[in-house]
């Protein structure tokens, strides 16, 4: 059902990213942070690797931990609104959902966006094509945040990787305890497969 969904949002929205398409080297994205534990294993996986990825970002957390945040930017990362409350876009109304996006800009700027969930509403998502965002969705997802995720389902999973896809991880309470484990993970399985990891193009 899952992706019964991404197919019809890849239909009505064909002008978002949902490849890394100027590359066959798979993207690393994370959303929902900084976390005060997650973020920083993220980052020092990513550091040891020399590994640049996209951070979605909620303003809320951004404000709340700007040390955080300042050191996404400073070790060479880019950054994306994921609004500011990490509303989700089917259930809530379409002004509020673009003043968060507004208010999420308020605390840091940024030309990239990604709906929390990847669930924006057809009303919104013109708004945020008018606010001149480039909406960034995902051909791979993680699925770290689930508690059934195991490392033995992890790597079931990985075997689902492609050359040019945009992975998407989560540093966030619900994957602090693993977030580390399963970056290592995916890093050796794509090195082994020959596939490469590179920053996010954008057309």
């Amino acid at each position: 059902m899952k992706w019964v969904k991404m197919r019809l949002l890849r239909f009505l929205f064909p002008h978002w990213i949902w490849k890394n398409t100027a590359s066959e080297g798979v993207a690393i994205t994370l959303d929902d942070g900084p976390h005060p534990v997650a973020t920083p294993i993220a980052l020092a996986v990513l550091r040891t690797h020399g590994i640049k990825a996209v951070f979605f970002c909620t303003g809320s957390n951004a404000e709340k931990y700007p040390h955080l945040f300042q050191q996404i930017l400073t070790e060479g990362h880019t950054v994306g609104n994921h609004t500011h409350l990490h509303e989700n876009g089917w259930f809530t109304k379409t002004h509020d959902y673009l003043a968060s996006i507004d208010r999420c800009a308020e605390v840091f700027q940024s030309r990239l966006f990604r709906p929390p969930y990847g669930k924006p509403s057809l009303y919104s998502s013109r708004g945020i094509l008018m606010r001149g965002y480039t909406t960034v969705m995902w051909s791979w997802l993680s699925y770290d945040y689930s508690a059934a995720m195991t490392r033995e389902r992890f790597q079931q999973q990985l075997a689902k990787i492609s050359p040019g896809d945009i992975l998407v991880f989560h540093d966030n309470e619900k994957t602090s305890q693993k977030i580390g484990d399963f970056l290592e993970m995916t890093i050796a399985n794509l090195r082994a497969r020959q596939i490469t990891i590179e920053p996010l193009s954008i057309p």
